[in-house]
Parts: structure tokens; sequence; C-alpha cells
């Protein structure tokens, strides 16, 4: 596939319906979430977005750009929900507390956003051009971290919350919460673990 920019338009001209392209995007990321990357063509999500195939066109310059698009805007989507829930917090326990809710309620709402979140990753092993999307994701998710925690914690704990979710949203059998709350606070017990912004 090739390198495309997030969110570029690739037509020129002058849209007759401004929201049309929004509207594309959100109904790329409900096709993939059902059928997947594999599944997800111009056609079908034309239907879901209630417009003409032709607009497609006009709007992306190909499949490339268009999951592009789609998968930038739901990686921000997740990530300004984890800075708004780490800008809440103002001290170490209130941070460790904010890190165990991330995992237990906020990082894949539901089964739309974990199979999202598998079928971005799935893609940006395949392809780099994806990666800047997961990158910048990872980014953000250990800039918010490091607010309240060191780098090399924070790295740590981004790691935690990712896997650990994905764990508990793919295991056959109920997870206890407790299992959490000891991993937050095993990496967070390290020494210098907590930066002097939370103190």
């Amino acid at each position: 596939m090739p390198t495309v920019s997030p969110e570029s338009g690739s037509r020129r001209g002058r849209p007759n319906d401004p929201e049309r392209r929004d509207r594309i995007i959100d109904a790329c990321l409900e096709v993939i979430a059902r059928v997947g990357v594999a599944g997800t063509s111009h056609r079908k999500v034309a239907a879901e977005a209630g417009v003409p195939l032709g607009a497609m066109t006009y709007y992306f310059a190909g499949m490339s750009d268009l999951l592009h698009a789609s998968f930038t805007r739901f990686a921000t989507t997740i990530s300004d929900r984890f800075e708004r829930r780490m800008a809440t917090v103002d001290s170490e326990d209130a941070a460790k507390a904010a890190v165990i809710a991330i995992i237990l309620d906020d990082v894949f709402g539901d089964n739309r956003e974990l199979v999202l979140s598998h079928e971005l990753c799935t893609l940006a092993a395949r392809d780099p051009a994806y990666r800047s999307i997961t990158s910048a994701w990872m980014r953000r998710s250990r800039a918010a971290l490091e607010h309240h925690f060191d780098p090399e914690t924070a790295r740590m704990l981004d790691a935690l919350i990712e896997g650990l979710t994905i764990h508990r949203a793919l295991d056959a059998e109920a997870r206890d919460p407790r299992e959490v709350e000891e991993a937050v606070a095993r990496i967070t017990a390290r020494p210098g673990s907590a930066t002097r912004r939370s103190r």
C-alpha cells in the first residue's frame, strides 16, 4: 500500500455536503468492526454511510487513504479519553486508581473498540504506513502517564494497560479485578516511580 497522509481528503473541488467525509469515516469504522479490514470495501462503506459509491473517490484517494483517516480518528478518540482520565488526578494514589480504572473500564469501552484496536495493530504490523498512528497513540499515552510517573514507569504502565486489557477481554473465564490492582501496585512500587508533579 502507498504511504498516505491522515485526514487528507483527496480531491479538489467544493463538497456539497460538508459532513459527508466524517460520515464516511464513521461508516468505515463500523464496517471494519463488523467484517475486519479484509472484508471492507468502498461499496460496503458507501452503503453504510448512505452516500453514492462515486462519492468515495471525491474524498479519499483510495482504500488506504480511507483506512488511514479512519484509524487515525479511532486512535485519537481513545487517546483523548485516556488523557481526560489522567488529567483529573492530582496525587500519586489517584493516578494509580486512574490507571486501574482505565484498564477495567476505559481503554476499550466495548467489543467494537477491541476489534478495531486489533485490526489497527495487525495492519500496522504489516504496513509501516500505519505505524505512525500506533506510534502517536503510544506517545500520547506515555505523555499522559508521565505527568504522574517517571518515564520508565510510564512505559511499563502503558504496556500493562494495553496487554492486560486484551487478556481480560479475550479470556474465556472471568478475571479477578484485584489482579489489575496488584499489577499496578507492583510496577509503581519501583523506587522513583512517582514524579515530582504528583507529589
